[in-house]
């Protein structure tokens, strides 16, 4: 039997659009599947130029035909491309196109065939998937840094731009602002995520320890070097390495990690043996490296080596629309570690939280929710409950300490009698509205010497 008078047939039958052209693009045929995907009838079609498809996958020359009209005739062939057309009625469309070209049996090009797979919806899928990672950010974190401000978002921003490149970033901000979150998320959202991101904390080491820690040693290198160590450098192959208050390594430092940041390679201390390394650099500093630099204090090729793409956390006090959703966070968090049921903080709380300063930052934030954690006995924090520096205003900071311990226990006495009024005397249900266990429940009976015997109903 002989197929091909059914070529037609099956090409008409086919998903997928097809279009065949000749060698100056001008479309020769099109199946029925081309002319939904177009939004034009064949007739339309025939005869037109491809260019009428406005494909933003075509290099179109426009200078003759075959290898001069397109880029199609000089590589034969195109696999794959995602790209759009735009549909008779102006709305562009995404696809997927395939191009083999055509020629006759002495191997001149006579023309191309293009089939062309309709994505729109996969595509539409994927921006509701991103989407909908957006707004998760919004509450459960960009990489765990959470953040609804302009300022946050313009943070994540850059963030996701310079992730995929391998250009230096330098961190910089207020202590407690996040630094070493920025680097993580720099480095999980770029292509070296699944690779070893390391963290050298420069201020916490002596001049001697930071260069072994850094590039290593070998057995014998120094007094109490009984064998060889690998250095951070190395433990980081194809990763990232974290280099934290870079501002307080010596000069010396600084010119032999210069060196190993222009030659790409490495020698461990006692050695000469060069060992080459592939690494990102992130570094962060809390210091105005400019004006050490100015001192004569940091080397001034290094600043600008390190200082390629720099990246800036904002305090906390210039993002303050942020705390709530921090406060909540780190609630939850708490919540988790500590089995108490605190859902929240009362307004007048919050607004304490909201008037601080924050010298201290998310860093300062934290600790003031755990400190809360300890104080409070009920479901929500109150004023009292917050570290005597927040609510100074209203106390005194020292002197009014007593005070504040008084109205402390007097609230969460009430509490306690008003969960057993609640409950009808009953200590397992008390337990339950108060989210604590039936044995603490007994425990500040005692405390607050209640009666267990009284009647609360």
């Amino acid at each position: 039997m002989d197929i091909a008078q059914y070529w037609k047939t099956v090409v008409d039958t086919l998903r997928d659009g097809l279009l065949v052209v000749d060698p100056k693009g001008k479309i020769l045929a099109a199946n029925p599947s081309a002319e939904r995907l177009t939004g034009y009838f064949s007739e339309e079609l025939m005869g037109r130029s491809c260019k009428v498809l406005n494909c933003t996958g075509c290099k179109i020359l426009d200078q003759g035909e075959g290898v001069k009209w397109c880029e199609l005739y000089s590589l034969g062939k195109v696999r794959d491309k995602q790209c759009q057309i735009t549909h008779k009625d102006g709305h562009t469309l995404d696809i997927v196109k395939s191009a083999s070209v055509l020629r006759d049996s002495n191997g001149k090009i006579i023309g191309a065939v293009e089939t062309l797979t309709d994505i729109s919806e996969l595509v539409r899928q994927q921006q509701e998937i991103l989407s909908l990672r957006k707004s998760c950010h919004l509450e459960e974190g960009f990489y765990g840094i959470l953040g609804r401000s302009a300022l946050m978002q313009r943070l994540f921003e850059l963030i996701e731009n310079v992730s995929q490149t391998d250009a230096p970033v330098m961190i910089m901000g207020p202590s407690g602002t996040g630094k070493e979150m920025v680097a993580r998320a720099v480095h999980d959202a770029g292509s070296r995520a699944g690779k070893p991101f390391v963290k050298v904390n420069c201020a916490a080491l002596n001049e001697n320890l930071l260069e072994s820690e850094l590039f290593g040693h070998v057995k014998g290198a120094y007094t109490g070097a009984d064998r060889s160590r690998i250095g951070r450098f190395e433990a980081a192959q194809e990763g990232t390495i974290f280099l934290d208050e870079i501002g307080d390594i010596s000069l010396s430092t600084q010119v032999k990690l210069l060196r190993v940041l222009e030659e790409k390679h490495i020698e461990r201390v006692g050695d000469h043996q060069p060992i080459r390394v592939n690494v990102r650099i992130v570094t962060a500093t809390n210091r105005d490296l400019e004006k050490l630099v100015g001192q004569a204090r940091f080397r001034e090729d290094l600043f600008f080596r390190i200082n390629v793409f720099p990246l800036y956390c904002p305090p906390l006090s210039d993002r303050k629309e942020d705390i709530a959703v921090i406060v909540q966070s780190f609630i939850r968090r708490n919540k988790q570690e500590t089995g108490k049921n605190i859902m929240g903080l009362v307004p007048e709380a919050m607004e304490k939280l909201m008037a601080y300063s924050w010298p201290g930052n998310v860093r300062e934030l934290r600790n003031a929710v755990e400190y809360a954690f300890v104080l409070c006995p009920g479901r929500h924090i109150h004023v009292e409950h917050l570290p005597p520096k927040i609510i100074s205003t209203d106390f005194g900071y020292s002197d009014n300490l007593p005070l504040i311990q008084q109205k402390t226990t007097d609230r969460a006495r009430h509490e306690l009698i008003q969960a057993l009024r609640q409950a009808g005397g009953n200590q397992s249900k008390a337990a339950s509205i108060l989210g604590v266990s039936r044995v603490t429940i007994w425990k500040r009976l005692k405390k607050y010497g209640i009666d267990p015997r009284k009647s609360f109903s």
